[in-house]
Formats: structure tokens, sequence, C-alpha cells
């Protein structure tokens, strides 16, 4: 049978309300649409701005738990999609055996994946260059925003994404993240590649994401190494880092739930 749900998992510095557009898309067609919040984002993102301690306080295992939780109050499996972080989620909630198919889209790197472009250097800056930062919610002015997710958005909508989507983001999780790829032993975004019952997985990447930019999404389906499995990769020409937003998000939106109908 195939799956009636999708899963949404949103990434770091929006909330949920960055897949408002593929919520009412997927409902129409039919489908069950959850597009959960991470442990105590379950407010409007002018409240996380005003008040960012959930952000400072929520950790890797916190947000699996509640999606792993989730998930398993389903009939069977969903379709899950993740953006930015959310595409790390992802792959971890395959690799423990759930979803029926995955879709990742410009996906963060799981462990193990070290390609650092210099564009990606320049995007995480705010956050990594003050080791303070291990311990605070991090935000990012509208000039970063810019150039780390809407760099080819005409500028009106380049602002007006900033202004309904923006919240910081964990500085705790994200240095982790960083170290691990340095010093890797199993750390929160840790995944099997040798897992030979991990559902279908694919890789979206937009060209031209300073963020996380398509090299990073095809070393990280690169490092898939099961036979049994199926990991593929699609590039977006012209597309920044909030592709879930871009125009033209409808085409995005139903290759990634045609190829995952078609895989699971």
């Amino acid at each position: 049978m195939k799956p009636d749900t999708i899963v949404l998992i949103h990434g770091f510095w929006v909330t949920p309300r960055s897949w408002e557009h593929w919520v009412t898309r997927y409902q129409a067609q039919g489908y069950q649409v959850l597009a959960p919040a991470y442990p105590g984002f379950e407010v409007e993102v002018e409240a996380l701005n005003a008040d960012p301690t959930p952000i400072e306080q929520v950790t890797v295992p916190q947000i699996i738990e509640s999606l792993e939780s989730l998930i398993r109050g389903l009939d069977k499996p969903p379709i899950i999609m993740g953006h930015s972080a959310g595409g790390v989620f992802t792959q971890i909630l395959l690799d423990h055996g759930f979803g029926a198919a995955g879709v990742a889209i410009n996906s963060a790197p799981t462990e193990g994946v070290k390609i650092i472009p210099l564009s990606q250097l320049k995007a995480t800056f705010p956050v990594l260059k003050n080791p303070a930062n291990r311990h605070r919610a991090v935000g990012l002015d509208y000039e970063h925003w810019r150039y780390a997710f809407t760099n080819t958005f005409p500028e009106d909508q380049a602002r007006a994404t900033y202004e309904r989507y923006h919240v910081p983001a964990s500085g705790h999780i994200f240095w982790g993240s960083a170290l691990a790829n340095i010093h890797p032993g199993k750390d929160d975004n840790w995944v099997d590649y040798h897992n030979d019952a991990r559902k279908p997985l694919l890789f979206l990447a937009g060209e031209d994401d300073n963020l996380m930019p398509p090299k990073i999404q095809r070393s990280n389906a690169a490092h898939y190494k099961s036979p049994k499995t199926i990991t593929e990769v699609a590039e977006y020409s012209g597309r920044s880092h909030l592709m879930p937003a871009q125009d033209g998000w409808e085409k995005i939106a139903d290759h990634a739930l045609t190829w995952a109908l078609d895989h699971s």
C-alpha cells in the first residue's frame, strides 16, 4: 500500500512555517501532512525571536525522539522529507527503520561528510566565529540570511522570507555537528552508511545554494555503500538554500512526492 502521510521536517533558522506552501499543496492532493516543530518550537516565529530559550535548550536526541514518537503513532510508514538540518534528521530516521522513502532537500551533511566549501564557511560564520556561541541561540542578520538562504531570490522576496521565517539557530547543535566531522565517532548526526535495510533516499540540491552546496549532497549520497539500497541525487539550476519557498517550488514539491511514491 502506498503511503498516505507525508512528514515534513524543517531545518535551522526556520520553523515548520517554512513548509506552509507544501503543506497546502499535499493536503489538496488528499495526503495527511504533518510538519512537526522541534521540541519547544511549537510557538510562532515571533515568539521564538522574542524568547529563544527553547532553541538554546533543544538537543538532537530530543528532536529525533519526538519525530520517532510521532511516526510510531501512524498506521503505516510515511514519506519523510527534510530541508537542511531536516535532511539530516530524515537520514537518521530512515537509518533507524522509519519511513517508506525519504527526500533530503539541500541537506546538511551527516557524520563523515568532510567537504567544507568556502561559501558554507561564509554562510555559517555568524555561528562559528565565536566559540561562546556553542551555548547560545544565534540569529542571522538580513545580509547573512540573503547570502545563506535566498541569494537567487528577488530582493523583495528575500526580505519577505526573512521577516516571515527567520528564527535563531542552536549554536550547541551546530558546533556539535561541525566538530563531529573533525573528530568523528557516532555523534548525534551519525548514520550507518552500510545499512542494507534503509529505505530509498533522494537528495535534492540547489545549484546556487551557498549554505549546503550540491557538492555536499553528492558527497553525502556517495557515502552510502549498500548495493541493496537506492540513493539518488537531483540538482535544480538557479536554486538557493530555501528551495521550499522559492518561486517554482511546486515543481520541486511534485518531483519529491512522485519520486517517493515511485520508490516506496
